[in-house]
């Protein structure tokens, strides 16, 4: 769909040469919890550049960066890495960042972000049941204050009580990564899944990105994610999804742009003011860029 701009909202980049940052998914002799060996996509940095010069012919307009360090001791400094970043290349033009929202003094780190003019929310993967902890539901509700939303990585088991948090929360947006994540593609998985972003899109100020489908369908084809695609949009509706690629993390499973043209593909059918809506409209006004 190159006549439409594409607005990517989940990209990742990343220099394990930098010295002030640190990726712990990405060192040497780590392996990915989930999707196992990710060695192909270890290279040393990943950047602006690369990103663009690979997508160059997917008509990106714009990108938003999703949080990548793990394991730094000031996440702030990955802020500032991405910042420097797009005043020199324009990219990324929004910026999820990294805060532990359990923190005692999230207050302080969270105004430290908020200081930076590309940050628009937080990604926090948390520990245990943290949906459930009220030291975490605590440094969630500082979101507001910084006008910041929350890139939520949730299964369909939990989608319950994000549903509850993000009720008890209404002027926080929570954006719903990977489309809840799917990690399995039997029936039965897909019959609960569907159930459980149901449940989560009852909340008004809930969204859904739809980005992520290769990495547990690594050899995913347009008709193997198109219920998937299509679930997502009824459950939220076409005002509360958008699409994202993951990248270069899907790099694992596909090149660039046959994911922006599956996307394409699976909503042909759609009018053009709702393909506009999803491919760019939406996430350019949730993350105000």
């Amino acid at each position: 769909m190159a006549e439409i701009p594409f607005i990517d909202t989940h990209v990742h980049f990343y220099d394990l040469k930098d010295e002030a940052l640190y990726y712990s998914w990405l060192q040497p002799g780590a392996v990915h919890p989930i999707l196992g060996n990710i060695d192909p996509i270890k290279a040393l940095r990943y950047d602006a550049e690369c990103y663009i010069a690979e997508s160059r012919f997917a008509n990106v307009a714009k990108a938003v960066h999703v949080q990548a360090a793990l394991g730094i001791d000031d996440p702030v400094k990955e802020t500032e890495w991405l910042e420097r970043m797009a005043e020199r290349t324009g990219f990324p033009h929004a910026i999820i960042a990294h805060c532990d929202l359990a923190a005692p003094r999230v207050g302080e780190q969270l105004e430290r972000h908020a200081g930076f003019p590309r940050v628009r929310g937080i990604r926090d993967f948390g520990q245990g049941d943290y949906l459930s902890d009220p030291a975490w539901q605590r440094g969630f509700a500082f979101l507001e204050k910084f006008g910041l939303l929350l890139d939520l990585d949730c299964v369909w088991e939990d989608m319950g009580k994000a549903r509850d948090l993000a009720s008890s929360n209404p002027g926080t947006r929570v954006v719903l990564e990977h489309a809840g994540f799917p990690r399995a593609r039997t029936d039965e998985y897909f019959r609960n899944w569907r159930a459980g972003i149901s449940t989560l899109a009852q909340a008004d100020n809930a969204l859904c990105k739809i980005s992520g489908l290769g990495m547990r369908d690594p050899r995913w084809t347009i008709e193997s994610i198109r219920p998937w695609v299509l679930a997502c949009i009824e459950a939220f509706g076409v005002e509360r999804c958008f699409f994202g690629t993951n990248w270069p993390v899907d790099r694992l499973f596909s090149s660039y742009d046959p994911v922006v043209e599956a996307y394409a593909t699976i909503i042909v059918d759609f009018n053009q003011d709702e393909k506009e809506a999803l491919f760019f409209r939406n996430a350019e006004r949730v993350y105000r860029i």
